[in-house]
C-alpha cells in the first residue's frame, strides 16, 4: 500500500495517509485563551481533513494535551461544539509539557478518509 506524506519538513509531516486512514500531526495555535486556542487548533484540523479528504464525521480517534488540566472545562466547551453530535471520537486528554510555554493545547487527530 502506499504512503502519502503533506507538508513534509526534515523532521515530521503535518499529515500521513495511510490504508484509507489520515493521521494528523499535532495541531497547535496561538491564542490569549485556552477556548481560543482549542478553536485555531480545531480550525487547523478542519483544513487538514479537507485536505486529505476527509472531515470532522470521520474522526476515529482524538489525543488532546493540555499544559494544565485545570483549563479541561474551557477547552471542552470549544471541543463540544466543534464536533459532531453522534460523531464523537474515542477521546484521551492529559496534561504535558507542550513546545513552548505559550501553547496551553494542541491536538492530534486520526480519521478515516471519506
Amino acid at each position: 500500500m502506499m504512503i502519502t506524506r503533506l507538508h513534509t519538513n526534515v523532521r515530521m509531516s503535518q499529515a500521513v495517509i495511510h490504508g484509507g486512514v489520515a493521521y494528523l500531526a499535532g495541531q497547535v495555535s496561538e491564542g490569549e485563551s485556552v477556548e481560543a486556542q482549542t478553536n485555531g487548533c480545531l480550525a487547523k484540523v478542519d483544513a487538514l481533513l479537507e485536505e486529505v479528504g476527509s472531515s470532522r464525521e470521520h474522526l476515529l480517534q482524538t489525543t488532546i494535551w493540555l499544559a494544565d488540566m485545570a483549563d479541561f472545562a474551557e477547552m471542552n466547551a470549544a471541543w463540544d461544539a466543534w464536533v459532531p453530535e453522534g460523531h464523537t471520537p474515542a477521546r484521551a486528554t492529559g496534561e504535558a509539557k507542550l513546545a513552548t510555554p505559550e501553547f496551553k493545547v494542541e491536538v492530534i487527530v486520526i480519521a478515516a478518509l471519506k
